[in-house]
């Protein structure tokens, strides 16, 4: 069967079995639609947080930053990875005892105020907002390739898709969805990488292959890698070549942000006892690993495919590297998207793809007539190009297609709920307008939903970074403003009303300004900014790396106030202590 006939058939079988999952599991009251009724089975809402936790940036950008980069990069599945099971041992569980429905019911509830519920509110949707931007870029990006068209109306059509099961079935459809997207992603990825897998190295895992001989040169594939990228100027593969220190602050970025992603934490509300939460993050675990282990070597597989493709013979040979007309079909098909592009610099006809920001080897470029680097390739491509670049079965490429779709529309549902419950439980239920009837809360709560998707959407279009790096940004907002608050909150009784909230905004405003020094406010696309270059980042911190500083100064912050202002209330502190201590951890409190 054609290529593009298999891609609509198979993407729009998932389409359908999506909405069809929504309508089944529509949600009738607001306890379904934010917590599904705390009754999903801990394997089930295992398999459903481990599709709303990998997202686009780990199905589609993960992979091609680390193969773009190599070992420096793979602070992301260190941050990524870490910060989940700190999720899982320290939060998780005290949270779910807590017995409620959102982040910021516990904030307020926990810190007797409803200003630092408003607080958390606002640091949820900064936080929400700025991640589901990078979900909604790699909808763009996955529909621009396989359902040819562009990246704006793939924004549209996700959406759509997105609005209807996620509107209708709240929690209860999104978790029921989940289990099904994260099926697709996961065979998505790992049969890829199995194919090849056995191609480069005859090793049918692809963990072990990356570890294994190729089978045409017959030796190690990182050696191999390593040769082919520094022959062209680039940095050694297996290599560190980065700051040290950033190095550090970024994975702890990633780690205390993912602990504090509020749509990865009302997962655990979903479930019938504390003791269910715990097993819920176990097998979330497991889940999470199938992807996460093959990761690596699906990078480094592709980088390798792409260099031998573009560069065929000895570098700086006639005839070495390969000319624009003989370019494979996989490029041109990318190219028509506009994430591929060929600048012929020195107009000989033939793709030079080099470092040129490398000066000894752009001279020694130039002797060649080299004139700079020629090919532009979006590192968000890698991971759905992969198969066509391997010329695996047209299946195949249809299945990385529909993984793609799954991946970020899996985590942009979880992402838009948890705004839609904060406005609509936590600002209308709680503040606005407490006597509201459950009927009128979970129709404010679809309304909720709806701005959100339109919010999503637009600010999709216009995106400050790559999928990854977008979802970076605001893993280090969330560990900023949420992460200590709830840290603080189960740990500490000493923590008041006053010193949590000027936590938590120190924290969100510190953070915030400065990435926005450095990024620019995607409102404001014509705003100045600071050089985003390693000489200009304060002490070489990056803006994706300063979530972990801006951690530091919530937890400063709130201690110091905390410690020169009254205590909390005796039965808040006795609060704490019933939720901490493990009492009773087969059942749930509900306060």
């Amino acid at each position: 069967m054609e290529q593009q006939t298999l891609i609509y058939l198979v993407v729009g079988a998932t389409f359908a079995l999506y909405v069809g999952i929504a309508v089944w599991a529509k949600a009738a009251t607001t306890g379904e639609f934010y917590a599904a009724g705390r009754g999903i089975h801990p394997i089930t809402n295992g398999m459903a947080t481990a599709a709303d936790w990998m997202s686009a940036a780990s199905f589609i950008s993960m992979a091609g930053l680390i193969a773009f980069v190599g070992y420096d990069n793979s602070t992301f599945l260190m941050g990524w990875t870490g910060g989940y099971v700190l999720l899982a041992c320290l939060l998780a569980p005290y949270l779910r005892k807590f017995g409620k429905y959102t982040v910021p019911e516990f904030i307020g509830d926990r810190f007797y105020s409803q200003g630092a519920r408003i607080i958390a509110v606002i640091c949820l949707i900064v936080a929400s907002v700025t991640y589901v931007i990078g979900q909604m870029t790699g909808v763009g990006v996955t529909f621009a390739r396989f359902l040819q068209v562009d990246a704006a109306t793939g924004l549209y059509i996700g959406a759509a898709i997105v609005f209807f099961y996620a509107v209708l079935g709240g929690m209860k459809g999104i978790t029921y969805t989940q289990v099904a997207q994260y099926v697709v992603l996961i065979c998505a990825y790992t049969v890829p990488a199995v194919f090849i897998s056995l191609n480069l190295t005859g090793n049918v895992l692809p963990p072990l292959g990356l570890f294994s001989n190729t089978v045409q040169e017959g030796v190690p594939l990182l050696v191999r890698l390593d040769q082919v990228v520094t022959d062209l100027g680039f940095n050694s593969y297996t290599g560190h070549h980065t700051n040290t220190l950033n190095m550090v602050l970024f994975t702890m970025s990633l780690m205390i942000g993912t602990a504090g992603l509020p749509h990865v934490i009302i997962r655990f509300f979903t479930v019938p006892k504390v003791a269910d939460a715990r097993w819920s993050a176990g097998w979330a675990l497991v889940f999470i690993a199938l992807l996460y282990l093959t990761a690596p070597a699906v990078g480094a597989m592709a980088r390798l495919n792409i260099m031998d493709t573009v560069q065929p013979g000895p570098v700086g040979v006639e005839g070495g590297s390969l000319t624009y007309e003989e370019r494979p079909d996989w490029f041109r098909t990318w190219e028509q998207t506009g994430l591929i592009q060929f600048d012929d610099k020195n107009g000989d006809g033939r793709i030079q793809f080099y470092n040129d920001r490398n000066e000894t080897f752009a001279a020694q470029a130039a002797e060649w007539g080299w004139e700079g680097n020629e090919l532009t390739i979006n590192q968000d491509i890698l991971v759905l190009a992969n198969p066509e670049i391997a010329q695996l079965p047209n299946w195949v490429v249809a299945l990385v297609a529909a993984g793609g779709l799954a991946a970020a529309l899996s985590t942009a549902a979880g992402l838009l709920l948890a705004i839609a419950s904060a406005i609509s439980h936590d600002l209308i239920k709680s503040i606005i307008n407490p006597n509201i009837s459950d009927k009128g809360e979970l129709l404010a709560a679809r309304i909720s939903m709806t701005f959100a998707i339109v919010v999503a959407t637009y600010l999709g279009l216009n995106p400050p970074g790559f999928a990854a790096q977008t979802v970076a940004l605001a893993f280090g907002i969330a560990a900023a403003s949420i992460f200590p608050a709830l840290m603080m909150g189960i740990f500490s009784k000493r923590i008041n009303s006053l010193g949590a909230s000027a936590g938590m905004l120190s924290g969100l405003i510190f953070t915030v300004v400065y990435i926005f020094l450095y990024k620019g406010w995607m409102f404001l696309p014509g705003t100045n900014q600071f050089p985003d270059t390693a000489e200009y980042w304060v002490f070489g911190i990056s803006p994706l790396s300063i979530g972990a500083v801006g951690a530091i100064v919530n937890f400063a912050v709130a201690y110091g106030v905390s410690s020169v202002t009254q205590e909390p209330p005796v039965e808040i502190q006795e609060l704490v202590e019933s939720v901490r201590v493990p009492r009773g951890a087969g059942g749930a409190v509900d306060h």
